[in-house]
């Protein structure tokens, strides 16, 4: 690994001081709960306070201990539990999770997955739990926790043995085996329900993982008894660690890298329900022609998707560990929906980034020191691939927006109805709203000529768009349009919750201006100012990460052809993010 320019904190703010720290502990430290004491034990503490204070902007929350790693070794010391926004009505979304019962179901459950990394809710989004955990542990892990599972755990992925084969031999320990998985199990299964679980999306590229010719874990997705039947299980591998090597000796090049699915290991096959794909105009079946940016892109648009469906259920993704390709999607995710100005509202850049890095990467365990020593950077790739999801179409507000509007209209025609309505032909006034989803005002929203035109055949509409084609609305929307003039097409958004006492409902609008009474809860996000928001998050790190842990070149690379991304970090201090981080 280079060594850095500076090793000492950097010259500049200090959310830029906290991310080089954050980055020289991680980068020199492996963590572990169960570590405590000594100079590196303050240090994570430091880490830890900073992560539950800017929880705490945002949430109201709970704390599971694992002060000495009692319920996991390699989860944080302080495992938060969100359970709703900070300062938000009753009536706004909130988790109805109770951190008693859900302690008791975790303690009761840790054994059923690999290294006792139990399902752990992790992000809350319109009251759904979005979770992370490893695979299912398989049969050697289970029998031997007290000492075989730590023979091979050197920082390889997984090394316990599934023995669920060898005990074929013998019925009445193949039967006693039956019942310490339907017990485990089972109460994996109830952590599941109460957190709300409903879609577990599983990384893996194997059915169950081999080493030494022997299967060490296994997965929902294959379980015998078909225990996990009633959850909606999706099998979405994507390539592990090891593959980020060939990134990194691509000098850190992604686009055209594509995994090898011809491998004699990799049996699992993507499989997704098609009621999930049908919004998503991908075509699944070329899965494996993808390359390493265009995988991603599309695991993280049914991600997305999932998440924003109508119905209440969270989401689990898991890999085998859980703290590689989980991670790498959990932080994604995070970002992704804070870009949106739909969690966290408050972060800035700087800190956001912080959180992430800090709990999604460090507190929960990803072998920082073990994957830069091999040349797996998928840290690395994790936010340089940031660039890569900055338009709308990765946009959680898209889906939204999508839904609110009447069939056969788009929102900019929907907003010239309204417009027209006022006589209205330089702006758009501050009262304009509509209706997103199922908001009780929506259909008041509309004018008479919207209702009809609505209600009307196809004719009808086409003859309405011919007629105002060349309207003073219709000049509006074909212009090109300065940065100020982006209206509805780039809409600003505003998540609004209902503080009415008679309200019983969470309302979504959105929304051209706003009255001086509301108090927004949401940040307000257009599609630029995702695209900036990430990009500030990227610069940040870039620059963070040539200042602390650099990159390591390729021995045979030739001359300059890392200083390609090195340029990155320069061009990337410049950028209009890290002036005000």
């Amino acid at each position: 690994m280079a060594a850095a320019a500076a090793r000492g904190c950097p010259p500049a703010g200090s959310g830029d001081r906290a991310l080089a720290e954050l980055l020289l502990e991680f980068s020199r430290v492996q963590y572990r709960a169960k570590d405590g004491g000594g100079a590196a034990a303050a240090k994570v503490e430091r880490i830890e306070r900073r992560c539950l204070e800017l929880f705490g902007r945002d949430y109201r929350y709970s704390v599971i201990p694992n002060v000495h790693g009692e319920v996991c070794a390699h989860y944080p010391r302080h495992i938060v539990l969100l359970e709703r926004e900070a300062g938000a009505s009753r009536d706004s979304y909130e988790s109805t999770v109770q951190v008693g019962k859900l302690q008791d179901l975790i303690n009761r459950s840790k054994m059923a997955r690999c290294r006792g990394r139990f399902v752990c809710p992790v992000i809350l989004y319109k009251g759904k739990h979005i979770c992370r955990s490893a695979t299912l542990a398989g049969w050697g892990e289970l029998y031997g926790r007290t000492g075989y599972n730590y023979i091979f755990s050197g920082g390889s992925d997984d090394a316990w043995a599934d023995a669920e084969d060898i005990s074929e031999e013998d019925s009445a320990f193949r039967n006693a085996d039956s019942q310490l998985f339907d017990k485990v199990r089972g109460h994996d299964i109830k952590l599941l329900r109460y957190l709300s679980v409903r879609y577990i999306c599983d990384l893996m590229v194997e059915n169950k993982k081999v080493k030494f010719g022997l299967n060490v874990t296994s997965s929902e997705k294959v379980d015998k008894a078909q225990r996990y039947a009633d959850f909606t299980l999706l099998s979405i591998p994507y390539p592990g660690c090891e593959f980020f090597k060939d990134y990194k000796d691509r000098d850190y090049t992604a686009e055209g890298l594509i995994f090898n699915w011809k491998q004699d290991y990799v049996d699992a096959p993507l499989s997704i329900p098609v009621s999930l794909t049908q919004s998503l105009n991908i075509d699944w079946s070329e899965y494996q022609s993808w390359d390493l940016v265009q995988q991603t892109q599309n695991y993280l648009k049914l991600l997305i998707s999932i998440i924003n469906s109508d119905d209440d259920s969270g989401l689990l993704v898991h890999c085998i560990s859980g703290w590689d390709r989980t991670p790498l999607f959990i932080s994604l995710l995070r970002l992704s929906l804070w870009a949106d100005g739909l969690i966290h509202t408050s972060l800035e850049p700087s800190e956001i980034l912080y959180l992430t890095v800090a709990y999604d990467w460090f507190l929960f365990g990803h072998m920082l020191v073990d994957r830069l020593s091999k040349g797996e950077e998928i840290f690395f790739f994790c936010f340089n691939f940031l660039k890569h999801i900055t338009s709308e179409e990765f946009s959680a507000l898209k889906s939204q927006r999508r839904k609110s509007l009447p069939p056969g209209f788009t929102l900019e025609e929907i907003c010239m109805l309204k417009q027209k309505d006022r006589g209205s032909t330089t702006s758009l006034s501050s009262d304009f709203s509509l209706g997103m989803e199922s908001s009780p005002g929506a259909a008041g929203s509309f004018t008479y000529e919207a209702v009809e035109l609505m209600t009307a055949g196809a004719q009808a509409q086409a003859a309405w768009r011919k007629s105002c084609a060349s309207s003073p609305q219709a000049v509006l929307w074909n212009r090109a349009q300065q940065p100020e003039d982006r209206l509805p097409s780039t809409g600003m958004v505003e998540v609004k919750s209902s503080s009415s006492s008679s309200s019983t409902h969470s309302d979504n609008f959105l929304r051209i201006g706003s009255s001086p009474l509301e108090v927004p809860r949401s940040r307000l996000v257009s599609a630029s100012d995702r695209e900036s928001r990430l990009e500030e998050v990227r610069s940040a790190f870039l620059a963070s990460y040539s200042r602390t842990i650099g990159l390591k070149a390729v021995p045979p690379s030739p001359s300059g052809a890392i200083g390609g991304l090195l340029e990155q970090f320069v061009r990337g201090v410049g950028l209009r993010g890290s002036s005000t981080l």
